[in-house]
């Protein structure tokens, strides 16, 4: 099979192409034209160049492919209301299913976030099944956008487009360039991170999660979303594992409340000075705004079982940002 990857550079494409690599498909990596796609050189991929509002482009890039993994996921970044961010968001994606249509791409997969589930009714961990009954109540402009995209690639589904949903949980991993949720380890390295907004997550090993996407890509329902799960932690206890195996002081809890008023003020600042905040909203929704989640489907109808330990994840995270220079070690 020809498979595409349409954010190879970042952590999750990158790990979705070594897999596609590794599993004898043809891979082609689609990106913008100012991408760093030397990082992806020993993949031996073939490259597509094109720009996402560009109709013309992205349509001659996915034509001939048999499937392709949509990795470019939006992060706000600057401080706007929620609405501008989500159709920011929206109007990107909606050109890539355009192109995808044009191109009569036979399997899509998007890739989406557990942000975009409610909480589960009962307290349990959360299934694909959960939607928000409207708005959600909570207007982060991080949790705005995933849940806008996640309602989007459900309605070109049932529009015909033949898109797939695949949900890792919170990923970390090698090859995390950005860093992005990277952040998470760099920030306790350097101890701008001291404390922490409680909160539970599931978390995957990077190189798991790319797996199961393409056993989604592959296997999935048209329509459905398959959760990939790998460890259910809380904040509290992942953060101390991270700070134990740095040799750094663990961080401390925050109130939620509390949280959102310092972001409050790094808006403002940020609006002043252009320097992005240590704690911004999207930083409090990954720690505050997810829950433990339940991978059974994704285990019976894609085969789909996570297989690295949680601490190993850390060790090889925390390894590959050593060496390649991201560390700072806080003084105790």
């Amino acid at each position: 099979m020809k498979i595409a990857v349409l954010g190879a550079t970042g952590l999750l494409g990158h790990h979705a192409a070594r897999v596609v690599r590794a599993a004898g498909h043809d891979l082609v990596s689609i990106h913008r034209p100012s991408s760093r796609i030397e990082r992806l050189a020993y993949l031996e991929p073939e490259y597509r160049s094109a720009e996402l509002l560009d109709h013309t482009s992205l349509t001659r890039a996915l034509c001939g492919l048999d499937g392709v993994i949509f990795c470019a996921g939006y992060y706000p970044v600057r401080p706007r209301c929620w609405q501008d961010e989500v159709a920011r968001a929206l109007d990107l994606s909606n050109h890539f299913y355009a192109a995808c249509l044009a191109a009569r791409v036979p399997r899509i997969l998007y890739v989406g976030a557990a942000i975009a589930l409610p909480r589960h009714p009962e307290g349990l961990p959360a299934h694909e099944g959960l939607f928000y009954d409207g708005l959600p109540r909570w207007k982060n402009p991080y949790l705005m956008c995933k849940w806008a995209l996640d309602e989007q690639a459900h309605e070109q589904a049932r529009s015909g487009l033949p898109v797939v949903i695949g949900i890792p949980g919170m990923c970390l991993g090698e090859f995390d360039a950005g860093p992005s949720t990277g952040r998470l380890i760099t920030a306790i390295a350097s101890g701008r991170m001291r404390r922490y907004v409680p909160g539970r997550r599931n978390l995957i090993d990077a190189a798991d999660a790319g797996r199961g996407l393409l056993l989604a890509l592959e296997k999935g329902r048209i329509g459905e979303r398959y959760l990939l799960t790998g460890h259910n932690v809380e904040m509290g206890e992942l953060t101390r594992r991270i700070a134990e195996l740095l040799d750094v002081p663990a961080p401390r809890p925050l109130p939620l409340a509390v949280a959102k008023g310092i972001a409050g003020l790094g808006r403002l600042r940020q609006r002043l000075t252009g320097r992005r905040p240590a704690l911004d909203d999207t930083a409090i929704a990954v720690m505050a705004g997810g829950q433990f989640l339940d991978g059974s489907k994704a285990r019976e109808e894609l085969g789909f079982v996570a297989q690295t330990d949680l601490d190993a994840t850390l060790r090889r995270s925390i390894e590959w940002f050593r060496a390649n220079g991201y560390l700072q070690s806080a003084r105790r």
